[in-house]
């Protein structure tokens, strides 16, 4: 990144791939902005700048960057790779943490636990300019990413069948939907609906609110 690069995703304002802080607020709450850029495409947090795009700068470049640096070290798990840059506008300093795509997917909030817990992990995912707690069919959806466990000559079955016929008159289905069509249990409507992600059948999508929805692809 270059100085006129920044300049530019400043004016663009927060997005999916960029969030602003005025300062560092606490570790956790920045934990959870680098493991939803992680667990997403990736992004950057720039410090010194705030939501409305003004430009503050911090008070201690070093300070930031100790901050930074003891967040991914104690607040995330597994590790996020990183980059931290040092810019100065309009006589303020600027620091730019670049977060790139993690290939081991899912991060969450060091829990100390041995492995992922579906139920209690804090997964968090991109959604618009938003970082939001995963749901577990994305949290299943993010380790299969990982494992590149996708689902070769799948079996359709009449379940499946159901989600195409609904799909066919709307636009996106959940699982409680499939739940209710179906008469499922909502683990299975869930699983069912996974699968077909897995096969590169359908899409899944995250509401602001970390409710998720499938779609056709």
């Amino acid at each position: 990144m270059n100085r006129k690069q920044l300049i530019n995703l400043i004016a663009e304002g927060e997005n999916f791939t960029t969030e602003f802080k005025q300062r560092f607020s606490s570790h956790e709450k920045i934990a959870k902005e680098i493991i939803a850029f992680a667990n997403s495409k990736g992004g950057v947090i720039l410090f010194g700048i705030d939501d409305d795009s003004s430009i503050y700068g911090v008070d201690s470049e070093k300070e930031v960057t100790e901050l930074i640096k003891e967040t991914i070290i104690n607040y995330c798990e597994p590790k996020v790779q990183f980059e931290i840059l040092f810019f100065e506008l309009e006589n303020k300093e600027i620091v730019v943490l670049i977060i790139p795509e993690s290939k081991n997917k899912p991060h969450r909030i060091q829990d100390y636990l041995p492995k992922i817990d579906l139920n209690n992990a804090q997964v968090y995912i991109r959604v618009n300019d938003k970082s939001v707690l995963a749901s577990k069919e994305m949290i299943k959806i993010l380790i299969t990413q990982t494992n590149d466990a996708k689902l070769k000559n799948y079996s359709i079955g009449k379940n499946e069948k159901l989600v195409f016929e609904y799909l066919d008159k709307n636009d996106f289905i959940t699982a409680k939907q499939l739940s209710d069509l179906a008469n499922l249990s909502s683990r299975r409507a869930s699983r069912t609906l996974i699968n077909l992600v897995r096969a590169n059948i359908l899409a899944i999508h995250t509401k602001d609110n970390g409710e998720n929805y499938f779609s056709n692809i």
